[in-house]
């Protein structure tokens, strides 16, 4: 490999000299200097100076069957000698998208048939909000545009995905948004044990949250509730059992379209193909992306209900499409990452062996650390809430301060672990065992510790 040929310092001033990074500050990346990742194998990465980590992230949420997959570079190799690249325009298909979309259908939820298929998680929301609106206006509704979404989502860094998702930050540094999306509070329940409000009736409270909204808009301009099932980047948060229901009768009773966007959760994350599945949620769009592939190939995909997909079929051509749609060669490799998932029954582990065993582990080790208010997870999804006070839920000064200061002491003692706000997260490759969760679990301790002294000074 040409990197060889470089010391960590000669790659560390070429990419501070010339390479801008999603989500960096790069002033102080530029100070500290850059990691050099360098390989990875099963559920570690490495670094170029030899440090082998323990890759609590799945890179971002995606390498559910672990890396260094010679099956995956194999496909990735057979499907490009064969047909590296044609288009799916002109009345074209490719024998890997083809398979791919039917593959995808027969693992779905039986009202769902129809893919179409886009290189990235924000590139499947914005083609499920075309979509959604496009289905209105071949129903005669064209002003049934808007679509209501929740605080603190994120769906994606596009303008679009940008304007839907609920990211303070993001929204402020893209100027005006774009118009006809609404947000309402997102389903976190972590305060509510110290206010006394049961996690029943705040889950009905957030969902009804979208209640109002439709009023307040009228049910007549509100095209559809878009949601992540649990949220991801926003810090994993788990709605209580009553939201999901309670969602699904407001989105009939006022005859608007529910999206749900599994770019994190779909394809094993909670114990199922689908967190539809795992958590009974009806939807009429699904977008998909990350574990599709388990990373090794860029595409993702939105999964189009019966009902929406009848009408947009009979409504001529919808001048919509990229031109990576349906790649043969991320194609090939999302078929394989499939059989991998199927052939070494890694759904089925995380749905009754890792994922219970990982929330069960974290909650002996750390869950009465002075600096954790709360241990959650669901599948391989974990999340660590980091306070002051664990008896008032007081948090530290300098919000999002503390979970970095945690997270930096977990990657020095070998683990990579995510700071999002006052949150610590998880979300492993679907490959770890008991052993790995053992590991992880007593890294978390390591880094918890480490931070209490610098903290708690």
């Amino acid at each position: 490999m040409a990197y060889r040929n470089f010391s960590t310092t000669q790659l560390q001033e070429m990419d501070n000299a010339h390479h801008l990074h999603p989500f960096t500050d790069h002033a102080g990346l530029r100070g500290e200097g850059v990691r050099v990742v360098t390989g990875a194998e099963g559920a570690y990465i490495f670094d170029s100076e030899g440090k082998r980590i323990l890759d609590g992230m799945a890179g971002l949420w995606c390498v559910n069957v672990g890396y260094g997959r010679e099956e995956l570079a194999k496909a990735a190799y057979e499907q490009m000698k064969e047909l590296a690249y044609y288009n799916t325009f002109f009345k074209s298909t490719t024998a890997p998208a083809a398979m791919l979309a039917k593959r995808i259908a027969d693992l779905a939820p039986t009202n769902f048939n129809q893919v179409f298929f886009g290189a990235s998680g924000s590139e499947s929301n914005d083609t499920s909000i075309r979509t959604v609106r496009y289905y209105w206006q071949l129903q005669g509704k064209p002003e049934k545009h808007i679509i209501i979404s929740r605080d603190n989502a994120y769906h994606g860094s596009t303008i679009a995905a940008t304007s839907m998702g609920g990211m303070g930050a993001m929204h402020g540094q893209l100027g005006p948004m774009l118009p006809g999306f609404r947000h309402v509070m997102c389903p976190y329940d972590f305060e509510l044990k110290h206010k006394g409000e049961s996690l029943e009736d705040f889950g009905i409270r957030a969902a009804r949250a979208v209640e109002v909204a439709i009023l307040q808009e009228g049910a007549e301009n509100v095209a559809a509730f878009v949601g992540e099932p649990i949220q991801g980047a926003g810090g994993v948060k788990i709605p209580p059992p009553t939201y999901w229901p309670e969602i699904q009768r407001i989105c009939k009773k006022y005859d608007i379209l529910l999206m749900l966007d599994e770019v994190i959760t779909a394809f094993g994350r909670t114990g199922a193909w689908f967190a539809a599945e795992s958590m009974s949620i009806e939807a009429d769009m699904i977008t998909v992306a990350k574990a599709i592939t388990s990373g090794y190939q860029p595409l993702s995909a939105v999964l189009v209900s019966d009902r929406v997909a009848d009408v947009i079929s009979k409504g001529g051509e919808y001048y919509h499409g990229y031109t990576y749609s349906g790649h043969p060669v991320t194609c090939a490799v999302a078929l394989e990452n499939i059989d991998i998932i199927e052939r070494e029954g890694l759904i089925e582990r995380v749905r009754d062996d890792t994922g219970p065993y990982l929330l069960e582990r974290l909650q002996e080790v750390i869950g009465d650390h002075p600096l954790v208010g709360e241990v959650r997870g669901m599948g391989l999804l974990a999340a660590i809430e980091i306070v002051k006070d664990r008896e008032t839920g007081e948090r530290f000064p300098n919000e999002g301060s503390a979970a970095v200061c945690v997270r930096d002491h977990s990657i020095e003692a070998g683990m990579m672990m995510r700071a999002v706000g006052d949150t610590m997260i998880l979300s492993p490759p679907l490959i770890w065992t008991r052993e790995t969760i053992d590991e992880a679990a007593a890294i978390c301790k390591v880094a918890l510790d480490k931070a209490a002294a610098d903290l708690l000074r």
